[in-house]
């Protein structure tokens, strides 16, 4: 896809939250996004580093991590097309990272700095409301992702996320997802197959 092409999903992607009040500021807002792109297993950030850029994007698949005090892996989110990627408590407070966030795929992007989204909620003060509604959302998702990470059973949680994107289990591998469920491989292998057995 060309760059002219990514911008319009994105203003496709943001409208259901956000009208922009004139082209002008569409155009302001559109005009501070750049392709970017990166091969898989790049790290776009590493915990300590403060995120500089979001990003949408508009290829691809990537996660944030962290490693635990025994070098474990914990997946914590997914991004892949179209969605808005990035550490985004890092980027938002402009603080280091506590997270690692890396490309699983080969990915595109367009992104934008943290100055100039600065600078757009100085310029349009209504353009605040889209980041207030954008947080929110995603604030609702972390909430209810908690929920089903406390209170659920490993099958539910299975059953949960592939009801929500039953995709993933074509893009992403299985070892990022039974991490991100917090079950251990052996256990969504079963999983897995009882679910094709009754597909």
């Amino acid at each position: 896809m060309s760059h002219s092409e990514d911008l319009l999903t994105l203003r496709k992607f943001v409208s259901p939250l956000y009208a922009f009040s004139s082209e002008e500021e569409w155009e302001h807002f559109a005009g501070t996004w750049k392709p970017f792109t990166a091969k898989r297993k790049t790290l776009l950030l590493a915990t300590g580093e403060t995120e500089k850029h979001l990003y949408f994007v508009t290829e691809g698949v990537q996660r944030a991590f962290s490693l635990s005090g025994e070098e474990k892996d914990v997946t914590l989110v997914f991004t892949y097309a179209p969605s808005f990627s990035g550490v985004v408590d890092s980027f938002l407070l402009q603080q280091p990272s506590k997270y690692y966030m890396e490309t699983l795929t080969a990915s595109r992007f367009i992104r934008t700095t943290y100055s100039q989204v600065d600078e757009m909620m100085k310029l349009y003060p209504s353009f605040q409301s889209f980041i207030i509604k954008a947080l929110s959302a995603t604030l609702s998702g972390v909430l209810e992702r908690q929920i089903e990470l406390q209170c659920f059973s490993a099958e539910q949680k299975f059953l949960t996320l592939l009801k929500r994107s039953p995709h993933v289990l074509r893009l992403i591998p299985h070892k990022y997802l039974a991490s991100y469920l917090g079950i251990d491989a052996t256990t969504f292998s079963k999983l897995l197959g009882s679910v094709r057995l009754t597909m």
